[in-house]
């Protein structure tokens, strides 16, 4: 668990979560329990972006981050806007995702033409992604953010000056690389509902160019093979054992029963994709 320092800026989306510098230097994007979404989103990110690390996926690490009521009480930025009140965040425990580098040297983009999503070096984890979303029936549209690779570099550790400057002619050469890492899960399980309404087109990215690779169900199998051997009975009971029980108001037997579901769902992966695959969306161009 790391502490709340400092609040830096207020970040869009309907969770109304906050930058925030923490003790461990580092920076994270808060979920706080009094959301205007549910209690249980904060359950959702946790134990989503837990199970999706090992899966292999490309997401960013989390952690469990404790804000003082001090620190909310001397910065009235850290409220909920409601319609017509501001309350102020809760303090205590509240959910953590650690911002890719420094906010103030590098930018992160959530969107990119169709011409440059060609230069994302692991877009084939879009296709893993999906068997993801699938599984824990994520109904929001799957959030990714774009890093290019002159900010990974600033992120990174320190490099000699020849290096960074070779670095930056071969990206003047080809034009921006970018690497891509998967946020928010906390439309998994249905947010706050935790049931498994599924749909054919929903875990879907918005832009079927990321889908370009998929040739058959084989495109997917890396990543099912994954899912059954990696996400055992265990492997869920240990990650829901990280949760802090004030996220789900300790009704442990709510979360037992999502885990429940979620073992028994992995045999229905393939069959979910076949119905986005025969979708009239037709996100999957190349499949022979």
């Amino acid at each position: 668990m790391v502490h709340a320092i400092e609040q830096i800026r207020r970040m869009r989306g309907g969770a109304q979560s906050h930058l925030m510098r923490c003790s461990d230097g580092e920076y994270y994007v808060v979920k706080f329990q009094n959301n205007p979404q549910h209690r249980r989103i904060l359950v959702n990110e946790m134990l989503g972006t837990r199970l999706a690390g090992r899966m292999g996926l490309p997401t960013v690490p989390v952690e469990v981050v404790e804000v003082s009521a001090e620190l909310i009480r001397v910065t009235p930025e850290l409220c909920i806007e409601l319609p017509r009140s501001r309350t102020p965040c809760a303090a205590g425990q509240q959910f953590g995702s650690r911002y890719p580098g420094d906010p103030r040297q590098m930018t992160l983009h959530d969107f990119l033409p169709d011409e440059k999503l060609r230069a994302v070096e692991n877009l084939h984890d879009f296709a893993g992604m999906l068997v993801f979303d699938k599984w824990t029936c994520n109904t929001n549209g799957r959030q990714t953010i774009f890093i290019e690779e002159t900010a990974r570099r600033q992120a990174g550790p320190a490099e000699t000056q020849r290096a960074t400057e070779k670095a930056a002619e071969e990206t003047e050469a080809r034009g921006p690389a970018y690497t891509t890492r998967m946020i928010d899960q906390g439309f998994c399980f249905n947010a706050g509902e935790w049931n498994f309404p599924d749909a054919p087109l929903r875990g879907l990215y918005a832009r079927s160019r990321v889908y370009e690779g998929v040739t058959g169900m084989h495109s997917f199998g890396p990543w099912l093979e994954r899912l059954e051997k990696k996400i055992t009975e265990k492997a869920l009971a240990e990650t829901a054992e990280e949760i802090p029980p004030a996220w789900y108001e300790d009704d442990y037997d709510a979360v037992v029963r999502v885990l429940e579901q979620l073992h028994k769902r992995k045999k229905r992966v393939e069959e979910l994709i076949l119905s986005a695959k025969n979708s009239n969306r037709v996100p999957f161009v190349n499949w022979k």
